[in-house]
């Protein structure tokens, strides 16, 4: 069925209830950390979660206070109030896999609630909102499924009328159960906030460890794939890009290319492997077997992967069209030509 009503809300952030004060309003909720929205005088809810209702239970959780992806030129151009987006690459969707958003092997798994400053999702959530509700000019942008107008409904948090807001800010792929229903891909959820005072953009992605982290293009897990896969293993991605010439002097046919690096002690067969770009054309691998510890430099052909100059991802993939390892690059980045980027 995949997410109904996908897109993202853009407003100022005027308040806020953290998911023990939230459950004391609403008694028998989920936890949600409840973030509330003004746009242009109209009120919205972002409802966030830190806990799942499937064991284990705890969140896994990923922050960026400084993020830096050719998907901000998207999401920048979006205006105040609430956007419907395409389920397409190159926009601004979010795909935790597809995009190269971040190295899900960085995501770490956070309590709800702990004893002690900043050690879990109510404390890092009630900074960050602070700080941004303290900050003139502050927009948060909120990725997930829209809810309402809900006529005749009050809000059962903030109490504003109608009800309206947007919810599933976490991954919506690779779910197996009672949440197999809303797979999809170029729909995952998301919490940005962007500070002008510095042109800072912060990022949180969030996810549940039920869900795999190999999924086919409609979103669904991987047949074989381990149920509870909190990260890649790294015995799955020993061979990783490490550099790219994406703006090269002159003609970019045949020169554009991608160094990849074997961290393993044993040599691993890349033959059939791709390359993708971030519209998920590919150039087929055929430089045979990459040795333990050695680089290989893979020529891209012009006619399938192929490195924007406007920024972008690489995406390395196996024989079987599973992701083993990505990057991504700016605008910025690719600015000089001939230079070699490095990841």
């Amino acid at each position: 069925m995949a997410l109904p009503n996908y897109g993202v809300l853009v407003g100022t952030i005027t308040g806020k209830l953290d998911s023990p004060a939230a459950m004391a309003k609403n008694p028998g909720s989920k936890p949600h950390f409840q973030i509330l929205v003004d746009v242009n005088g109209v009120q919205y809810r972002i409802a966030v979660n830190v806990k799942s209702n499937q064991q284990p239970s705890d969140l896994q959780f990923y922050l960026d206070d400084d993020y830096k992806h050719p998907v901000i030129a998207h999401v920048k151009a979006l205006p105040v109030g609430f956007s419907g987006l395409p389920k397409l690459p190159d926009t601004a969707a979010l795909d935790f896999i597809r995009g190269n958003l971040f190295d899900l092997n960085k995501m770490k798994i956070m309590p709800t609630l702990l004893g002690g400053p900043n050690n879990d999702l109510n404390d890092i959530f009630n900074v960050h909102i602070e700080h941004a509700m303290s900050t003139p000019g502050a927009l948060v942008y909120a990725f997930g499924s829209k809810w309402g107008p809900e006529n005749g409904k009050p809000d059962a948090y903030f109490d504003f009328e109608p009800g309206n807001g947007i919810h599933d800010i976490h991954m919506n792929q690779g779910n197996v159960g009672a949440h197999a229903g809303d797979n999809g891909i170029y729909q995952d959820g998301g919490l940005f906030i962007h500070f002008p005072d510095e042109d800072r953009w912060l990022a949180m992605f969030m996810k549940f460890q039920s869900q795999v982290v190999h999924t086919s293009d409609p979103g669904e897990p991987v047949p074989g794939d381990p149920v509870i896969t909190p990260t890649l293993p790294e015995e799955e991605t020993p061979v990783v890009i490490i550099a790219a010439r994406v703006n090269p002097q002159g003609d970019d046919v045949r020169r554009e290319f991608v160094y990849l690096l074997n961290t393993s002690g044993s040599d691993v067969d890349i033959n059939n492997w791709s390359i993708a770009d971030k519209l998920k054309k590919k150039d087929v691998i055929h430089n045979g077997m990459l040795k333990a510890g050695e680089i290989t430099k893979v020529m891209l052909t012009g006619q399938g992967a192929q490195l924007s100059n406007d920024g972008g991802i690489i995406t390395l993939l196996n024989e079987n069209g599973l992701k083993v390892h990505g990057v991504s690059y700016t605008k910025q980045d690719a600015g000089e030509q001939g230079r070699v980027i490095a990841f």
